[in-house]
């Protein structure tokens, strides 16, 4: 096996804390979750977190950013494809239903806004989450409308969407982690209007 390069060891090293922190964070929330608990998950020194991340924030800044990712990709394959809206909503639907109200993920980021009560740069990073969260949902409900034949897009209306979907969204997925018997469809037929209104 060829050796790696400098660079390619770094993004390795990068890339096993960012699992383990994943993985332990979802886990046991940010609070429990040590430094030294996630370097030795995943087989590297504290040392090696603070040459990758500044601090514990930014490393779990960057696991919810791969995290929004990964949820936002997911909707968006949903959205790709020859299948009517009504097949995409029933879509959306599914993935709602799996996804809304993970306890590990949505507890985390409760628990994480929730530390950002007196602290300014912790908000700021909060803040960028979810203004990435609302520029992805705004995408989403672009790709997935189908306007009007001469119509443009409305953006200030799918601003105005996106940001109702995604409290409406956040909302339920905190109480689903507490009670996952609540269901997902007041989300669908609020998804379902929006669209329609589109």
């Amino acid at each position: 096996m060829p050796r790696l390069t400098r660079a390619e060891q770094r993004a390795r090293t990068r890339r096993d804390l960012l699992d383990a922190a994943r993985e332990r964070f979802l886990a046991v929330g940010y609070g429990a979750a040590s430094l030294d608990d996630i370097a030795d998950l995943a087989g590297y020194s504290k040392g090696a977190v603070y040459s990758n991340f500044t601090d514990k924030q930014t490393l779990c800044r960057a696991v919810l950013d791969e995290i929004h990712r990964d949820k936002i990709g997911e909707v968006a394959d949903l959205t790709i494809g020859g299948a009517d809206l009504e097949a995409r909503v029933q879509a959306a639907a599914e993935w709602l239903e799996r996804t809304v109200g993970d306890v590990g993920w949505t507890m985390l980021e409760l628990e994480f806004v929730t530390l950002s009560r007196n602290d300014p740069a912790l908000t700021s990073v909060i803040t960028e989450l979810r203004n990435d969260a609302r520029g992805a949902v705004v995408d989403l409900l672009r790709s997935i409308r189908t306007p009007s034949e001469g119509t443009g897009v409305d953006e200030s209306a799918l601003g105005q969407i996106a940001d109702l979907l995604l409290s409406a969204g956040i909302g339920l997925g905190i109480q689903r982690a507490v009670d996952p018997t609540i269901s997902v469809e007041p989300m669908v037929g609020a998804l379902r209007t929006a669209l329609a209104l589109l």
